[in-house]
């Protein structure tokens, strides 16, 4: 009696113990219906046989044995498009395919200071594994803008130009719009270096990978490094890489704003994350609109920017700045008209500057703000606003008085600009190796408007 109770107890404690396993399985995973692959075309991928969402993930056994990962990306009656995330050689018809999660959760916590991870959240920088966990939705939740604190207070970039001029505040969504070499990357990472900020996320996306070492060594530096995390999604990565690496640093990005801390997220670049879209969405099938881009593209643009901002009251912020490549440099690129209207103000390189070795080249005329005048004192407004007339009224007649076709005299105005103008040039200019606070960048203002006339700014500023 004693050996066959003892029999009992023991099978009633693995009964239990096989209940407790039986419970914590998702009664979803043990059927997996599996279907197979019909048909390739580009990075286009085609599978009947199954249902997944889109949006989920799924895996294809090559012909070498290894599996494929690829996202649903749309449908067609019983048809599932897929989008492979790497290589796709390999693939034959009828492979299997099988989906294997639908949650689009990433992993994310302290422990990514000082990386770099690629779209996909895996380590770049040979350091090891990351030892994170915390989950943080890729695609961000709606966030009620009711609740969002307002932009009120002023963050120091550490670039006079922008500091002085271009004020940024905490929270808002910058652009900064250049075609290439005319020192974009070289102004971000004075941002990044200069910026009074708890973290810093940089978001490299579509960019050559020769530029990804460069900027992290050169550019960011270790010092900058240290508190920042670097997502990476080169140009040879897929389009869907290249979406997901947008969307992973903005969700970094809300972890750390979640946690109270003031984040500065510079992504370079929108309009390579916009060309990543239009890849897929041309490849599924949608219909182009505006020059060969699709409506999607421009629904997806504003889910993205408003990931960034302020955070509820007395909470974090996130304070974003997305390059914007205008190709051939027209500012009346699509990418960079849609770009404009959602954000909160733009500042714009002009090559011109760039090819006289004025750096950063920064075109004060055509970049605004929209939120300096917020976050700023009446009179540094006031100030700005004298700065610009008197630095445009020299540019606006700047070819008149090259040529000497200008009499001296001829217009107070045009005269006050010329005596001011060698001020005025040398403040917007600066080492990419030195820093500017708001003090010194204030007071540089002040400093450029009193020479060489010292009633200069009343003068200039009666139309205000």
């Amino acid at each position: 009696m004693t050996l066959r109770s003892e029999q009992h107890q023991r099978l009633r404690a693995k009964i239990k113990q096989f209940e407790h396993k039986l419970q914590q399985v998702d009664p979803q995973s043990l059927t997996v219906a599996e279907g197979r692959l019909t048909r390739m075309v580009g990075l286009t991928l085609e599978a009947v046989g199954f249902q997944a969402p889109v949006g989920s993930r799924c895996e294809i056994h090559s012909h070498h044995g290894g599996t494929i990962e690829a996202e649903v990306v749309g449908f067609h009656d019983q048809t599932l498009f897929l989008m492979p995330t790497g290589d796709i050689r390999g693939l034959v018809p009828n492979a299997r395919v099988r989906p294997i999660r639908n949650d689009s959760m990433v992993m994310v916590g302290e422990a990514l200071l000082g990386r770099v991870v690629d779209g996909a959240g895996k380590p770049l920088d040979g350091k090891g594994p990351l030892n994170v966990h915390d989950k943080q939705p890729l695609h961000g939740q709606q966030f009620n803008p009711l609740v969002r604190s307002p932009v009120r207070e002023h963050l120091d970039v550490g670039v006079q130009a922008i500091n002085a001029l271009l004020t940024v505040g905490r929270g808002q969504r910058l652009g900064l719009f250049a075609g290439s070499g005319v020192g974009k990357s070289v102004l971000l990472g004075m941002m990044t270096r200069f910026t009074e900020a708890d973290v810093i996320v940089v978001g490299l996306i579509g960019e050559r990978g020769r530029e990804v070492k460069e900027f992290i060594e050169d550019i960011l530096g270790e010092q900058g490094l240290s508190r920042s995390v670097v997502v990476a999604s080169p140009a040879d990565h897929s389009p869907l890489m290249r979406l997901h690496g947008a969307m992973l640093a903005t969700s970094i990005a809300e972890y750390f704003r979640d946690q109270g801390k003031q984040v500065l997220l510079l992504m370079d670049s929108l309009t390579r994350y916009a060309q990543a879209q239009r890849e897929i969405a041309l490849a599924i099938g949608e219909p182009p609109a505006t020059k060969g881009y699709p409506p999607s593209v421009f629904a997806l643009l504003p889910q993205l920017v408003e990931r960034a901002g302020n955070g509820p009251e007395g909470g974090g912020a996130i304070t974003a700045v997305y390059t914007v490549l205008t190709e051939g440099d027209d500012q009346q690129d699509p990418v960079a008209d849609a770009a404009r209207a959602i954000l909160d103000g733009h500042i714009v390189l002009s090559r011109q500057l760039a090819e006289s070795g004025h750096y950063p080249a920064i075109d004060i005329e055509a970049s605004i703000s929209r939120v300096m005048p917020q976050v700023v004192s009446a009179e540094h407004l006031r100030r700005a606003q004298i700065f610009k007339q008197i630095y445009s009224t020299y540019r606006q007649n700047q070819d008149l008085i090259n040529i000497g076709a200008y009499a001296s005299g001829s217009d107070t105005f045009i005269d006050q600009a010329i005596a001011a103008y060698p001020q005025l040039q040398a403040m917007l200019r600066q080492s990419m190796h030195e820093a500017r606070n708001w003090s010194q960048s204030s007071e540089a203002l002040e400093q450029a408007l009193m020479s060489p006339s010292s009633n200069l700014p009343d003068t200039v500023s009666s139309g205000f």
